[in-house]
């Protein structure tokens, strides 16, 4: 019997072979993607992309919303700090021009739309009367959504500036406006020098967002005539907008008050709500008629009647 010799070179890899097979069956050429297969996964992205971006927008939104409502929160605690290492007395709560060098002042700086530096000076709110009270946390002064600038100052390279909030006109002592014992700018009602003076304090206001356009000194002042005020629905000669609450957060604002606690308060009207840009408030604003509940609402939560 004639054994058949067995070399390495008749020895077949069974993986090659197979490979062969392969590409036999393919006629030889790999197989890759399609411009109709590639074009469909751009366009199955493109439809992913376009249904999560609004998503993610309005997560975005809402995160900043409950950032800013913890600002004006954390900005009313410091005022309830404060008070009791001041013998009960609210901070200064000073109308400029006394604001931008009085250090006593709840937060020291004058906001415009020019290049002045009490815009972006920080070390500035760090060092007025709440700053301490806040850890010296400047972020705590400023809504992430307030990225309002000028043209000016953008062409500066500025991000921001670095106060979004105000402070009740009617909170605090308001220098030369009331040495009377009441606030010259509304004498039918009371002005809180201390906090043991507020009645009710859940329904009075502390701080809240104000719109860009006239925030200027932090004194959220609006001047009410008890003459011709009536209270809801009510509209008379000298109830009119003087300084804006801001609407950043899809028409809402932070509002804390002076029990602590803080809140989202959405406005009803348009005309309360201008674009946050420079030179939109058009301030003083009459408020046109049947269009008062936003006013109202500030109003009812200002102050309480002398």
């Amino acid at each position: 019997m004639v054994r058949k010799r067995h070399s390495i070179l008749n020895y077949r890899n069974p993986l090659t072979t197979a490979a062969r097979k392969l590409s036999l069956a393919g006629g030889g050429q790999s197989k890759g993607f399609t411009l109709i297969e590639l074009l469909v996964v751009i366009a199955v992205m493109a439809i992913l992309a376009g249904l999560l971006l609004p998503t993610l927008a309005r997560a975005k939104a809402r995160a900043q919303g409950i950032i800013c409502v913890s600002n004006t929160r954390q900005l009313a605690l410091a005022c309830l700090m404060y008070a009791p290492d001041h013998n009960d007395r609210l901070p200064y709560n000073l109308g400029r021009p006394a604001a931008s060098t009085n250090l006593d002042n709840w937060a020291a700086g004058v906001l415009d739309w020019e290049l002045t530096p009490d815009n972006t000076n920080a070390l500035l709110l760090a060092a007025s009367a709440l700053g301490p009270y806040v850890g010296k946390v400047v972020n705590a002064y400023r809504c992430p959504a307030d990225t309002v600038l000028s043209s000016l100052q953008r062409q500066a390279g500025w991000s921001y500036r670095v106060r979004s909030y105000s402070l009740n006109a009617s909170i605090g002592d308001a220098g030369d406006f009331s040495t009377a014992g009441y606030n010259v700018n509304n004498p039918g009602y009371i002005q809180f020098f201390k906090l043991a003076s507020i009645p009710q304090p859940a329904d009075i206001f502390f701080f809240l967002d104000e719109h860009p356009d006239s925030i200027s000194d932090g004194y959220f002042l609006n001047k009410v005539n008890p003459a011709t005020y009536s209270g809801y629905g009510g509209y008379g000669t000298g109830n009119e907008w003087i300084r804006l609450p801001a609407s950043y957060h899809n028409g809402a604002a932070g509002v804390s008050f002076a029990d602590g606690h803080a809140e989202t308060h959405r406005w009803q009207y348009a005309a309360t709500k201008p674009p946050a840009l420079p030179d939109a408030a058009r301030l003083p604003a009459l408020i046109p008629a049947g269009q008062i509940a936003d006013f109202d609402w500030v109003v009812d939560r200002m102050s309480v009647g002398r």
